[in-house]
């Protein structure tokens, strides 16, 4: 298998700038198959998904093993991101995976998660400005209901693309 040389230059140029930036080589990787090469975004999300998977695992053990993680708040985003994840690939699987309309579909909301994330990115010293740690008897229970609610528009957000979720902290 011959080696295409315009897919290594773009793999340099995205990690290059992931590592100036720290933005998620998905989030540049992805639009750049699907615009560049004409990749079927289905395939292009796919690609991604697969790299992303193998990466961030090392990356959570190594995390994991520096006690790095917060177990309690794992759980929460798990108890939303994992049925919507499962929810959406059903409702893409049954669209069919390399139709034009699961492409509609995949191309909008990966635009829509894409500016999210910028305008978030933009804003996020104002946001966290006015964050403000709340002591009222309600606000652990209502910030575990929307920790959960979070992880539920990451999890469908998820197939779509890997880097639409957003860190504020």
């Amino acid at each position: 298998m011959p080696f295409n040389f315009q897919y290594i230059i773009l793999g340099a140029c995205v990690g290059f700038i992931v590592g100036l930036t720290g933005v998620g080589g998905g989030s540049l990787m992805t639009p750049a198959l699907v615009l560049l090469f004409g990749i079927h975004p289905a395939t292009a999300v796919g690609t991604d998904l697969l790299y992303a998977a193998m990466t961030k695992s090392a990356g959570s053990i190594v995390h994991a093993l520096r006690r790095n993680v917060d177990w309690h708040v794992v759980a929460l985003l798990a108890a939303g991101s994992v049925p919507a994840a499962i929810a959406t690939l059903i409702v893409l699987s049954r669209l069919g995976p390399q139709s034009g309309l699961t492409a509609k579909a995949i191309t909008t909301v990966l635009g829509f998660a894409l500016l999210l994330t910028s305008v978030l990115l933009i804003f996020r010293r104002w946001l966290l400005h006015f964050r403000r740690p709340r002591s009222m008897p309600n606000a652990r229970r209502d910030r575990a209901a929307l920790t959960i609610l979070i992880g539920a528009v990451i999890g469908s957000l998820y197939p779509f693309h890997p880097s639409a979720r957003v860190r504020l902290a």
